[in-house]
């Protein structure tokens, strides 16, 4: 298969009166794109060669779009993926950000939305660094990355963190989100000052992604008996650590 230097997107979706009409307008939009129309087929052009973007349906033959993406998580590609799914439940939102998905669009949507959100994915600079020696209020303070706001200690390096004896595995998404709320802890932030850090003014995903995103990272941190760390200020954000 020839390259260009065109960006790359692998479209992969059973509905061939969707994937043909889109991959035509992405190639209008000036993207090169290739169609599967099954997990297992997507899987493997995903591997053959680096794409700028996955679009991916959720419900497919063979395999899903979430074991695909699964699939290529394990296997450290990093490549953003957006699903396209019917799926808009919180719960379903959290499955697929713990599968890899960077963001959403939920069927039938505007293809001006759509092709926003390809624009958004496809340019989005590195992450953000990690601050090194940073000091908190309550007097913790954590050198080469560590931080740590009451019994949670986190290494954003390796993307591990420690409470009350046990390793919690991070993503990447949930190791950029727990540093930023622990940069600020007892600290009142907003719902668009968390996704400007993780996500960038131009790039916010779609609806209610955030809040699974902190759903996710809750079940991982929050265990039954521990003191809860992230807490809900409705309608506006969410503050980290002792609010007492």
């Amino acid at each position: 298969m020839e390259h260009s230097n065109k960006l790359r997107i692998l479209l992969v979706d059973d509905e061939a009166e969707l994937t043909t009409p889109l991959s035509r307008v992405l190639q209008g939009e000036g993207y090169d794109v290739d169609l599967a129309q099954d997990g297992q087929t997507g899987l493997k052009l995903a591997l053959a060669q680096p794409y700028s973007l996955l679009i991916l349906d959720w419900m497919m033959p063979e395999m899903s779009g979430i074991e695909m993406c699964q699939a290529l998580r394990q296997r450290g590609d990093q490549t953003p993926v957006l699903f396209l799914t019917a799926k808009d439940t919180l719960d379903d939102r959290v499955e697929g950000l713990d599968a890899g998905a960077d963001d959403y669009l939920v069927k039938p949507f505007e293809l001006r939305e759509l092709l926003a959100r390809v624009r958004a994915r496809v340019r989005r600079p590195s992450k953000p660094d990690m601050v090194a020696d940073v000091s908190f209020g309550d007097g913790a303070i954590a050198s080469d990355t560590r931080l740590r706001v009451q019994d949670l200690e986190l290494d954003p390096s390796n993307r591990m963190a420690q409470r009350q004896g046990r390793s919690i595995d991070l993503s990447e998404k949930e190791t950029l989100l727990l540093t930023y709320l622990m940069q600020h802890p007892g600290e009142l932030l907003t719902h668009g000052e968390i996704q400007e850090f993780l996500w960038g003014g131009d790039r916010q995903p779609s609806s209610n992604v955030l809040a699974a995103q902190i759903r996710l990272l809750r079940r991982k941190i929050e265990t039954q008996g521990e003191t809860p760390l992230i807490h809900t200020v409705y309608g506006k954000g969410y503050r980290f650590g002792d609010v007492s």
